[in-house]
Formats: structure tokens, C-alpha cells, sequence
């Protein structure tokens, strides 16, 4: 009865993550005129030190089994907070780039196309992975690594990079990232 109980809240957790990543947030045309000024900052190594698994396993030999549950919520809830930063801004270079795939200039829409593939890629891990996240703070136990998450919003920091330069040359657009 337990069992069904945790897995049936895992399920609504997840229903719930999906929708708010998939529906995330309306963008307004000032969001899209200064798309800097609204990313928030994701800490790329900070992320992957939460979710390793040696730092877990290090973790769990050198605390008690009390304390290792309480510091791995809170590890994981910070995570999620990573992951949910890191969609919202995959969803507003989403609307950049989509703006740059009309560009008269091949290598701006080439640009302007892969970060809309990574950007779209980078949503779905992270539909994927919040779930995963808090199952695992119901389940200390279970492992998760949600790896592909922190390379993904990598490349796609460095397309964002690329396509500022191309289409402008002169703003400092990737600076928040």
C-alpha cells in the first residue's frame, strides 16, 4: 500500500514538472529585446557536484544514515532549482534563436537552428529529470544522474555565444550565462 502511494505521488510529481516545463513561462517582448537581463545564472560545476555519484557514496560512508537523507534532499532540491533555471533559460534562447533562424545570413540561421535543437533538447532532459530528482528524495536511495543536463545547457551556452557574435556583433548578450 505504501509502495503504490509513493510511486502514485512520483507519478503526480512528475505530471506536475512536465507541464510547468513544457508550458513554462510567457515570454514578453522585452524578455526578447535584452534576453540577458532575464537568464539566471546556472553554476555548471555546482550542478554536477550535487548529482555525482561519488560525492553521494563519499557522502553517505561519512554520515549517519539520518543526517546523509537530510543533506541529500536538500542536494537534490537544490539540483532541481539548477535544472528548472537552466529550461527557463533553455526557453528564452529558444525565442532568440527561433528569431534568428529567419536570418538572410546562412551562418546565423545554421547557428540559430542548432541552438533551437539544443535548447529543445535541453527541455526535454529537463523534463525528464526533475521527476527523477525528487524520487530521489523520496527514495534516498535511488540513483539518479541526470548528466546530460549540464552538458547540454554547455553546448547550448556555447551556440547562444556564437549566434550573439553573429548577429550582434557589438552587444554583450551572453554575458548572464
Amino acid at each position: 500500500m505504501i509502495i503504490t502511494l509513493i510511486l502514485a505521488l512520483a507519478a503526480l510529481v512528475a505530471l506536475l514538472s512536465s507541464l510547468r516545463l513544457t508550458k513554462g513561462r510567457a515570454l514578453t517582448p522585452e524578455v526578447l529585446e535584452n534576453p540577458a537581463k532575464h537568464i539566471r545564472a546556472v553554476d555548471v560545476e555546482a550542478f554536477r557536484n550535487l548529482v555525482d555519484p561519488d560525492e553521494e557514496e563519499f557522502l553517505r560512508k561519512n554520515l549517519s544514515p539520518v543526517e546523509f537523507r537530510r543533506i541529500q534532499r536538500e542536494r537534490l532540491r537544490a539540483a532541481v532549482e539548477y535544472v528548472s533555471c537552466a529550461a527557463q533559460n533553455a526557453a528564452i534562447l529558444l525565442r532568440v534563436a527561433d528569431a534568428g533562424r529567419r536570418s538572410a545570413d546562412p551562418a546565423t540561421a545554421q547557428a540559430a537552428e542548432k541552438l533551437v535543437d539544443n535548447a529543445i533538447r535541453l527541455r526535454l532532459y529537463a523534463s525528464l529529470a526533475i521527476p527523477r530528482l525528487y524520487l530521489g528524495m523520496i527514495l534516498p536511495g535511488a540513483h539518479i544522474a541526470p548528466v546530460r543536463i549540464a552538458e547540454s545547457y554547455e553546448q547550448m551556452t556555447r551556440l547562444f555565444v556564437l549566434l550573439g557574435c553573429l548577429q550582434y556583433p557589438t552587444r554583450g548578450i551572453s554575458s548572464a550565462l
